[in-house]
């Protein structure tokens, strides 16, 4: 493109007119960036159950939550995708506990406190449950064979499978065998696999285990769990370590465990603890070196074992999110952008936690007071009407005009050619001038918009919200100039969007 089709582009966007003002009354004046894709050059793909949601293995201690009657929630998960990956863990997989009958005592719960129906138990009353913050022990909680067939009518009415936690933290390989086999007769091919605990890097902190604990007495438990439950369940699929963020246990696992398990997890999350104040917006949209690192681990043990990466859980701050920060529009930017940056490394999945009303929860509510999409959300939204596809070869340049933006292209299944733009600047818009690499007839765009990066309620994606139940379906499609095989997008500060090339 010569600079004369250059500055005619720039013009052209300048002077389209944007659906809404910006939102930072001091942003610096427009600059010009260029996106080049090459639409021959095909990188990772992107799978159709790369999206997933995570949460408390304690939910399922109300068996009515993950049911085929809680028709809302699985409205939300299949707006996301018809081929998801649902994962029940975190911190209260260590503190849940299989019970067969339910009629008789534990000796770790009296098993009639937790009655459908009893207002004293939140669990068992139905309520919600969040992230667990980690801070303490969690109450213990009984999963009983009805949570488990009902869990499995939720798959059906979503149409997403499953990954599923078992408690080798405080319980037994031999319960956890019988739970095995009850998960995988109900689930059948929904099952993805089993993650023996959660988090086993941090058992010393919290308790579990004695301050000395590493890797090679975790390895002795975790071959002593898959072994007991594969005498019982033979075909039984295994991922881990599941680890917090830990490479130094992330290689070994996959050198010792490579033929034993289906893919390699670990979690993620950009910031923490919430009670630092240095946990700020302007933090999470920044690039983050931890990530980085772990990426660095992520690609090496996939080349030396050979097997897939999923990030099983992540989210925004630990320990449950921090308000002002995780309940933000940010954390629509900030997650979309995630999905992509793990798609170009390399990575097979993701799997954002949350439950109840946390205030990193894509999906917060009751089955009493309804749901509703948090902003995050909008962000895995916007992935999933991009869709499954290969990711292209893509360049930016003049880059120093907006640092904070990052494009992707995507050939989608479909054939069109995809571009998500992100520019997670606070102080300044961006004109995208888009070279597709090929051909293309008419270009769209979809925005993902709210009045501030800080809003919490007035998250938009294609100029619409998202409904109850899921429901959404883009309100305002914008038209961009096109000229010589090229497009120009005016991004305001702190904004995204989808951009679709339909070919000739």
């Amino acid at each position: 493109m010569n600079r004369r089709t250059f500055i005619r582009l720039s013009a052209a966007a300048s002077a389209a007119a944007l659906y809404h003002p910006l939102s930072f009354a001091e942003s610096r004046p427009s600059a010009s960036v260029r996106l080049t894709l090459r639409a021959d050059r095909l990188g990772n793909k992107i799978g159709d159950d790369f999206t997933g949601l995570s949460y408390e293995s304690a939910q399922l201690g109300n068996p009515h939550f993950f049911s085929g009657a809680n028709t809302e929630v699985a409205g939300f998960l299949r707006r996301l995708g018809s081929s998801g990956v649902l994962r029940i863990g975190g911190n209260t997989s260590e503190y849940c506990y299989w019970t067969p009958d339910p009629t008789k005592q534990t000796n770790r719960q009296n098993p009639e406190s937790m009655r459908t129906g009893d207002k004293a138990n939140p669990v068992a009353f139905g309520l919600a449950v969040g992230p667990d913050t980690g801070k303490k022990a969690p109450a213990p909680v009984n999963i009983t064979p009805e949570a488990i067939r009902n869990l499995r009518e939720f798959l059906d009415a979503c149409g997403w499978k499953l990954i599923y936690g078992l408690n080798m933290g405080t319980g037994t390989a031999e319960d956890a065998a019988d739970e095995a086999a009850r998960v995988m007769d109900a689930a059948g091919s929904k099952l993805i696999a089993f993650q023996l605990c959660n988090e086993p890097d941090l058992f010393f902190r919290n308790g579990i285990r004695k301050a000395d604990y590493d890797f090679k007495q975790f390895a002795v438990e975790w071959q002593n769990f898959y072994q007991t439950i594969r005498a019982r369940v033979p075909s039984a699929p295994f991922a881990g370590p599941d680890t917090a963020y830990n490479n130094e246990w992330l290689v070994p696992f996959a050198k010792q465990f490579k033929h034993e398990a289906v893919f390699l997890s670990q979690h993620y999350y950009a910031e923490g603890p919430p009670t630092d104040p240095s946990m700020t917006i302007e933090r999470l949209l920044r690039p983050n070196p931890k990530l980085e690192e772990e990426f660095a681990g992520m690609k090496t043990t996939m080349q030396e074992s050979g097997l897939p990466f999923r990030l099983a859980e992540t989210n925004s701050c630990y320990q449950g999110g921090k308000q002002g920060v995780s309940d933000t529009f940010a954390s629509a930017l900030w997650s979309a952008d995630l999905m992509y940056q793990l798609a170009t490394a390399g990575g097979t999945g993701i799997n954002f936690h949350g439950g109840g009303y946390g205030w990193y929860t894509p999906i917060a509510g009751t089955q009493e007071n309804g749901f509703l999409a948090r902003p995050i959300y909008y962000g895995m939204l916007l992935f999933a009407q991009a869709g499954a596809g290969q990711l292209v070869e893509s360049k930016l340049d003049q880059l120093e005009h907006a640092p904070l933006l990052t494009a992707y292209g995507l050939r989608s299944n479909t054939g069109a050619i995809k571009v998500a733009a992100f520019i997670k600047n606070l102080d300044r818009s961006v004109r995208l001038i888009i070279d597709p690499g090929q051909r293309a007839k008419r270009v769209t765009a979809l925005r993902l918009h709210a009045p501030r990066v800080d809003d919490t309620t007035d998250t938009t994606f294609g100029g619409a919200p998202v409904g109850a139940g899921g429901a959404w379906s883009a309100a305002r499609e914008e038209t961009l100039p096109i000229e010589n095989g090229v497009a120009a997008l005016d991004l305001p500060p702190a904004s995204a969007a989808l951009v679709t090339f339909e070919s000739e």
